[in-house]
């Protein structure tokens, strides 16, 4: 047998009010008396009745939920980058869809397709790329969306990011500073504007002393090609020889290079080679691994993200921003200090 659902005439008739005043109350922003808010609330919770949101939102045409696309939560940078983007939003009053896609361009397509069939007022999409032609389809539909943690040339498309180039130069810098003579990279996931950029001014601060990666190798931003790019880079076959340093494109690869190094290769961390990672992700700081490393500044993306987005949500005029934060170097244990280093 079917539950029957309580409707606002019924609250409006146990409260004395009209059913406008019962919508007033329920509606956030609208304005209502204290007496008419404590009948109606009253009213509500012995009848058991709670207001239907989505059917509001066609009504007013504003959903107040946010569809945000991430692409894998293995990596512990974006379950917390996750939680906070959630509140930060829950705090203007929006709710938070979470849709998971691929982390390739043409796998996100339909993800996109079927976020805006929920009638969303705005797309966050953490660490996946997008293609032209579904970037021009959200704003056909008239859905702002803000790329957290990558970015695209496309000058219509809001995007928030750490400095990565600069981020990737200051580890060249420490390295090159300690004295490592054969530094090695190990990237991340090729089709990725952070991956890129880090890449490009570690590779840039190298050039500026004369110097290119000692060898490279591809890790996707995943733990298990990470530990085959180390045994690939420390294989005794390789004619140039092992690496002493390692740049690794994000942490959640770095931890699975230095369990490779220490507990498969038997090398000592930093005694035979230096490591240091991206993100400062949680573990980076943990004993077991103490990971140098350098920090991507989440609240302060988070920040921004939510204030783009919203400003294109609730603003007249808008425009798209690209916004860049500097994060810092954090030094650990996991790779020689350079004397008398300020990071």
């Amino acid at each position: 047998m079917g539950v029957t659902k309580v409707t606002s005439a019924e609250v409006a008739r146990r409260a004395g009010v009209s059913q406008s005043a019962v919508s007033r109350v329920f509606t956030q922003g609208a304005s209502a008396s204290q007496k008419t808010i404590e009948k109606v609330r009253k009213a509500a919770a012995e009848l058991g009745y709670r207001p239907n949101v989505l059917a509001r939102a066609m009504v007013s045409g504003k959903s107040r939920m946010i569809g945000l696309v991430v692409a894998y939560l293995e990596n512990q940078f974006y379950p917390e980058t996750l939680e906070m983007l959630s509140n930060a939003l829950q705090a203007r009053g929006y709710h938070v869809l979470i849709f998971m896609a691929s982390k390739t361009a043409g796998k996100i397509d339909g993800v996109v397709e079927e976020i805006l069939d929920y009638q969303v007022d705005g797309i966050i999409a953490a660490s996946v790329a997008l293609s032209s032609e579904l970037s021009a389809r959200c704003r056909a539909a008239g859905v702002p969306m803000v790329l957290f943690n990558r970015s695209q040339d496309d000058p219509a498309m809001s995007a928030v990011t750490s400095d990565n180039r600069s981020g990737g130069r200051k580890v060249a810098e420490f390295l090159l500073a300690g004295g490592h003579r054969r530094i090695g990279y190990i990237a991340g996931w090729e089709g990725a504007s952070t991956q890129r950029d880090r890449e490009a001014g570690f590779v840039a601060r190298l050039a500026e002393d004369g110097r290119a990666p000692h060898a490279r190798e591809l890790g996707d931003f995943m733990m298990e090609q990470a530990r085959e790019a180390t045994r690939r880079l420390f294989s005794p076959s390789r004619e140039n020889g092992p690496p002493d340093a390692v740049f690794v494109a994000n942490d959640h690869m770095a931890l699975a290079v230095m369990d490779t190094l220490r507990f498969e290769l038997g090398l000592a961390v930093p005694g035979d080679v230096s490591v240091v990672g991206y993100d400062d992700v949680p573990a980076a700081s943990w004993p077991a691994y103490d990971l140098t490393t350098v920090r991507q500044p989440a609240n302060r993306m988070v920040t921004e993200t939510v204030e783009i987005l919203l400003e294109e949500i609730e603003g007249e005029g808008a425009q798209p921003r690209k916004v860049e934060i500097d994060g810092p170097l954090i030094l650990r244990g996991s790779a020689r200090i350079p004397e008398g280093w300020n990071a």
